[in-house]
């Protein structure tokens, strides 16, 4: 089977069924290994950048070999049982049905009256203090784990699958979680999770720069403001902390016609974020649905990106070939 035809495969299912609980998740395991190789290496290299670089390279390393162990060892059962070993790890990467899920719980939350449940429920996927925001404070951080989730838990799993396979998508994952574990400015992580968070900087790099402009196509494809979309990603696109995250969030903004950023709390303490977009409507619960239909639809529009991009490249290198 091509890998064009697993990677489809692999996002229908995500769409079908997201990630079941009882279903044993990479993620897990990568977790589990990370927190190992912390252990290991501080206590031989100490609380330095040069520990944290081995923790993540070993993390990496070892997911990516595990997948290509799976793989080969399926591949000397059957031929049918490699392409369904690959679909099942590819599937196992992307996350748009869990973030579409998670998001719409805090929707229904606050449709429902109940602010409570929906700070509870937008501190499952944000990193920010919850309990004292407001109704359009939890909106505003849902939006924007949304958008930023987009690139993160969507296009750049396609992006490396596209690129290099089942192995380049498992190994993607595996940088964004040891991210998301070592890559905070606090004291225990500040030189521990250098690496950690510039690899995940760098291997976003080009999957956020795709994925932008095309949440500027989706606003249109919605009738939302693909001008202000476009405008704002051009404005504020690098107003963010990270390098990645400011692009999409500045799109979804202009396409939302809301304003993100401003002040949050990170363990009691205040952080004032630069704003994101203009505050053309107030935020409201209705704004977290049409995040996830932008972002949905542009899952759809770099599916069909990564999918043509495989096409073209042999029939271009055929004519590169011929020419010469």
């Amino acid at each position: 089977m091509e890998l064009e035809h697993q990677i489809l495969i692999a996002v229908g299912l995500d769409l079908a069924l997201g990630d079941p609980r009882w279903l044993p998740h990479p993620v897990r395991g990568i977790g589990w290994l990370a927190l190992r190789s912390e252990a290991w290496t501080r206590r031989w290299l100490g609380d330095t950048r040069v520990a944290g670089t081995v923790a993540a390279v070993t993390t990496y390393a070892a997911a990516g070999g595990a997948a290509w162990a799976v793989i080969r060892g399926a591949a000397a059962v059957h031929p049918l049982a490699t392409d369904v070993a690959s679909i099942a790890v590819i599937y196992t990467t992307i996350a748009a049905r869990d973030l579409a899920g998670h998001s719409m719980a805090v929707f229904h939350s606050l449709t429902a009256g109940d602010l409570d449940e929906a700070r509870r429920r937008v501190g499952e996927i944000v990193g920010r203090d919850t309990d004292r925001l407001d109704r359009p404070g939890v909106v505003r951080a849902t939006v924007e784990s949304v958008a930023e989730s987009t690139v993160d838990g969507v296009t750049a799993p396609l992006f490396y699958a596209a690129v290099a396979g089942p192995v380049g998508a498992i190994v993607y994952r595996a940088i964004n979680t040891l991210d998301s574990m070592f890559g905070h400015q606090d004291q225990r992580y500040c030189r521990f999770g250098w690496a950690a968070a510039k690899l995940d900087d760098a291997a976003n790099y080009l999957p956020a720069r795709c994925t932008a402009p095309l949440v500027c196509v989706a606003a249109f494809l919605l009738r939302l403001r693909p001008t202000a979309s476009l405008r704002m990603l051009l404005r504020d696109g690098r107003k963010h902390a990270s390098p990645n995250a400011g692009l999409t969030e500045a799109a979804m903004a202009g396409a939302l016609g809301v304003q993100l950023g401003g002040v949050t709390y990170y363990d009691g303490q205040a952080w004032n974020k630069p704003t994101i977009g203009d505050e053309t409507v107030p935020l409201a619960a209705g704004h977290i649905r049409w995040a996830n239909a932008v972002m949905l639809v542009t899952t759809g529009l770099f599916l069909l990106l990564c999918l043509a991009a495989r096409m073209a490249v042999p029939y271009l290198w055929e004519l590169g070939r011929a020419a010469g």
